[in-house]
C-alpha cells in the first residue's frame, strides 16, 4: 500500500489525537471548550512571537493601556532581551521573556496572554535561576518583578528571604535527582 504523504502535518499534533484519546468521552460542550482553549494558546504563542520580534527590532508602540503595548514599550524602554534562557542544570532552566541587569537592577517582566490569575513564583524561579547561573547574590542586588495580563501590570520586588529558599531548593533537588541518575546506570 502505498500511503498519502501529508508532509503539512509533520511534526504537528492535531488538536483531537489519537495519543490524547480522552476526548472520545467529551460532550459537545466539552469539546468547544477544549478546542477554544487550544485555540488561545495558539494566539498566546503568536503574540509572544510578535511582541519578541516588536522589542527586538526597537519598534515602539503607540501609549496605551493595552498589555501587549505595556510590556513592549517596557522592554524597549528598559533595554531588556527577550526569550532569555536561565539555566542551572539540566533539569532546572526556563525562559524569561524578557530580562536585563543593569547597574545591579535585575528586571524580569513576563507577558501573559491568557485569563488564567497567574502567580508571581514563576518570576522569582526565574531570578533565583539568574542568580545560580551568574553567582550573583540576591543580597547584592534590587529585584523587580513584573507580569502584564489583562491591562493590567502586577509589579513585585522580592527579599533575599523570597529568593534564596528558592535557589536553595532547586540545588537540592537538582542534587536528589542527580543521585538518582548516577544509579540508574
Amino acid at each position: 500500500m502505498r500511503f498519502n504523504k501529508h508532509f503539512n502535518l509533520e511534526g504537528l499534533h492535531a488538536p483531537f489525537s489519537a495519543s490524547q484519546s480522552h476526548w472520545l468521552r467529551y460532550d459537545d460542550d466539552k469539546v468547544m471548550e477544549t478546542y477554544r482553549n487550544k485555540k488561545a494558546a495558539e494566539m498566546g504563542t503568536r503574540l509572544h512571537q510578535w511582541a519578541k520580534d516588536t522589542i527586538d527590532l526597537r519598534i515602539k508602540q503607540p501609549r496605551s493601556n493595552k498589555t501587549i503595548y505595556a510590556y513592549v514599550n517596557d522592554a524597549i524602554g528598559y533595554g531588556m532581551d527577550t526569550e532569555v534562557v536561565l539555566y542551572y542544570s539540566d533539569r532546572f532552566f526556563g525562559t524569561a521573556d524578557a530580562i536585563s541587569f543593569k547597574r545591579n537592577v535585575l528586571r524580569i517582566h513576563d507577558l501573559k496572554t491568557g485569563k488564567t490569575p497567574v502567580h508571581m513564583e514563576q518570576l522569582e524561579v526565574y531570578a533565583a535561576l539568574f542568580c545560580l547561573e551568574y553567582r550573583v547574590n540576591p543580597a547584592d542586588i534590587q529585584i523587580e518583578l513584573r507580569i502584564y495580563q489583562n491591562d493590567t501590570i502586577i509589579y513585585h520586588e522580592p527579599t533575599v528571604e523570597d529568593i534564596v529558599p528558592i535557589m536553595d531548593k532547586i540545588v537540592h533537588l537538582n542534587k536528589l535527582l542527580e543521585k538518582i541518575d548516577s544509579e540508574e546506570v
